[in-house]
């Protein structure tokens, strides 16, 4: 028998595992659920676990709070850290998440040295960055989930609006996983209509704005950050991976020279397939999305720098 792949959860949390749930329901693989807060784990394993038999379920789910369980993963997805909070914005998470950043990034590297990684803890650039250096991973094996779960909010919030099926609606948010986030309008279409010909421009302003706060909406609502969709988001980049899909996918990656960004992860589009994050897309931006790009990795450079001087 074929021994099957390894899923790895750093932090049960609510996003955490809706992924890891996605992941079991598709049966993409045998699932460690690793957290610090004892018997939450090993609860949300066993429930999972005791759910397989009225699916038929054959793949294995665990939970530990010791994070050496993650051993030989082949995927890992990191969401521990501190929630965002109302009132609070991801860059205030800086200082605290840089932290935890340094220790589960070293414990990756010594126990699962060939996996591949998405971060999807806040602020999510600065923090797939620090978690990139402490590896040493190559740029192919690390990446943030952020592009996902924002082109999927504004996907669905212009389906809304037109009246028309989400998968009618083919839309990509680039940049920082952030307030100044970049909806690239120039590639966005309603069965293949540019989306200008559909909504009028004020409008599709007032759909953007909403999607760049599309995360703070949420907070202010349920007074905890979003879990349904942004675990949704992160199981496609799994999925992608885990099935070799070279799919096309918008990803925090990183840049050496795309997009003329140098040493720094940015959302763009990316290809996931077996070999992690493929190859990046080049798509050719129209001067004011080019403008607003650039303003966008500016922030994310700045995130870096601060997080550098609280390490220091």
């Amino acid at each position: 028998m074929a021994k099957r792949k390894k899923i790895a959860f750093v932090g049960a949390g609510n996003v955490g595992a809706t992924c890891a749930h996605l992941c079991f329901l598709r049966s993409l693989g045998d699932i460690v659920l690793y957290d610090i807060i004892e018997g939450l784990p090993e609860g949300k394993a066993l429930d999972m676990l005791e759910s397989a038999p009225v699916l038929g379920i054959d793949v294995d789910v665990t939970g530990s709070t010791r994070i050496d369980d993650i051993a030989g993963a082949d995927c890992i997805v990191v969401t521990s850290g501190s929630p965002r909070k109302p009132g609070m914005s991801r860059d205030d998470l800086l200082k605290i998440n840089a932290g935890v950043m340094n220790t589960v990034g070293t414990a990756i590297r010594n126990v699962a040295p060939e996996a591949f990684v998405i971060v999807v803890t806040n602020p999510l650039d600065a923090m797939v960055t620090q978690v990139k250096r402490v590896t040493g991973f190559p740029k192919n094996r690390v990446v943030g989930q952020a592009g996902v779960l924002d082109s999927a909010r504004y996907r669905t919030f212009l389906a809304a609006e037109i009246g028309v099926s989400v998968d009618s609606i083919n839309a990509m948010v680039l940049g920082g996983h952030g307030d100044d986030m970049v909806p690239v309008r120039s590639y966005t279409t309603c069965g293949g209509v540019p989306i200008e010909k559909v909504i009028s421009g004020a409008r599709l302003d007032e759909i953007e704005t909403r999607t760049r706060n599309g995360g703070g909406e949420i907070v202010n609502l349920m007074k905890t950050s979003s879990y349904y969709a942004a675990g949704t988001a992160v199981y496609q980049m799994v999925e992608a991976y885990m099935l070799d899909k070279k799919q096309v996918l918008p990803c925090a990656a990183y840049l050496e020279g795309e997009y003329g960004v140098k040493g720094l992860y940015a959302g763009v589009p990316v290809i996931i397939g077996g070999g992690g994050v493929e190859k990046i897309v080049e798509i050719e931006l129209t001067a004011a999305e080019k403008r607003a790009f650039e303003s966008s990795v500016a922030h994310v450079r700045e995130l870096v720098e601060a997080m550098d001087k609280v390490l220091a």
